[in-house]
């Protein structure tokens, strides 16, 4: 029997990677699967040796880095010296995954890189060791192929997760029957994170915005989108009593039932261009990670529908533009400029044209069974 495992880092991949998973139990009986992950990856039987508990983090904390650390350093000698897989599926998390990477590589143990680093965003240089410790890339992107190509890395390309795995649009009238709001008004939805440090920076600016706007315009209904993954604890701490409807865990329904959204970065904005759904993007983080990533990009847009488009579908707010008047301003324009409304649903329907009608999981999965 084979032995596959497989490292996630955060939620989105531990849902990603759960449905290869679900396709490789499918096809044979011969693959032992263990990793580390989240709920979705234990629900179809993967045996884990750690959750996310101590790696979804946003930012740098001296216990981040010891807990990654140490982590490790435990993974690896398991890998090494205990579990010995034929193969270890890598899924984003560029900068821990990466570090595995290098240790396995020594030892021989094949790696594949399922949403590799977004080298083509920021920090160029990470190709180079994408290209000295792993196997084969599998890219979601269709403009990474030739990028990997060009640097003679094994390169296979799988289209997006999403196109495949995002739910159809809710049902409007019943969504709406269900959380009190009338059909007959507009709804703008705020979406402030799913990490911690995220919260701390925007939720309060997000939900200024959101009152100025309901201000100038008091038939709006407004929801904000408590993440799945955050405790009511941490979520009530930086959301505070505010009088919006708090919906959890149907961000994706909210999404597609909502008339404009206030989102931060992240992809969540992909997941609201594939519904046509109008958007502005915000985002601010510590002032030195800001300078640091102005050092480091290799592009200016910061949102996937604007850099899959190649071009200003989407407002983007970073940092010094990220204020409650401009989330105000652009917000109303969505609704209410009838012309820009409509040119913006229109070119938020070509994005998922230029991605790919491929289901994702199954290409993956038949990488991993060709490889094995």
């Amino acid at each position: 029997m084979k032995k596959l495992f497989i490292i996630t880092g955060e939620h989105s991949g531990d849902m990603h990677a759960s449905k290869v998973v679900q396709i490789l139990k499918e096809q044979s009986n011969d693959v032992e699967i263990e990793g580390i992950g989240g709920n979705n990856l234990r629900d179809v039987g993967v045996k884990l040796f750690s959750d996310h508990s101590k790696m979804s983090a946003f930012g740098l904390s001296l216990k981040m880095v010891f807990d990654h650390l140490s982590l490790e350093k435990r993974l690896c000698n398991y890998l090494i010296n205990l579990y010995k897989p034929d193969m270890v599926l890598l899924v984003d998390y560029g900068a821990f995954n990466l570090r595995i990477a290098k240790h396995l590589k020594k030892n021989g143990i094949k790696t594949l890189h399922y949403i590799p680093p977004q080298v083509w965003a920021s920090r160029k240089w990470r190709i180079k060791k994408i290209k000295k410790y792993i196997d084969k890339v599998l890219c979601i992107f269709p403009f990474e192929v030739e990028m990997y190509k060009n640097e003679g890395i094994d390169v296979h390309f799988c289209g997006h997760p999403l196109i495949k795995q995002l739910p159809s649009k809710a049902d409007k009238a019943e969504f709406f029957k269900t959380h009190g709001l009338s059909i007959d008004k507009p709804l703008v939805s705020v979406f402030p994170g799913s990490r911690p440090l995220e919260l701390a920076f925007l939720a309060k600016t997000l939900i200024k915005g959101a009152e100025k706007l309901k201000k100038l315009h008091p038939d709006i209904q407004f929801c904000i989108s408590h993440a799945p993954n955050l405790s009511d604890d941490v979520f009530d701490k930086y959301v505070g009593n505010t009088e919006f409807k708090i919906i959890k865990g149907e961000n994706q329904a909210l999404l597609s039932v909502s008339d404009s959204l206030i989102l931060a970065s992240g992809t969540v904005a992909l997941e609201a261009a594939l519904y046509q759904t109008p958007m502005i993007i915000g985002y601010k983080g510590p002032f030195l990670l800001y300078l640091i990533y102005l050092l480091v990009r290799c592009i200016k847009r910061v949102s996937l529908p604007n850099i899959i488009a190649n071009k200003d579908i989407v407002p983007e707010l970073i940092q010094n533009k990220f204020t409650a008047n401009n989330i105000c301003y652009e917000t109303e324009k969505l609704l209410y400029n009838k012309e820009l409304r409509a040119n913006n649903i229109n070119e938020l329907g070509k994005i998922r044209e230029l991605l790919s009608d491929k289901y994702s999981a199954q290409e993956v999965a038949n990488c991993i069974v060709e490889m094995l």
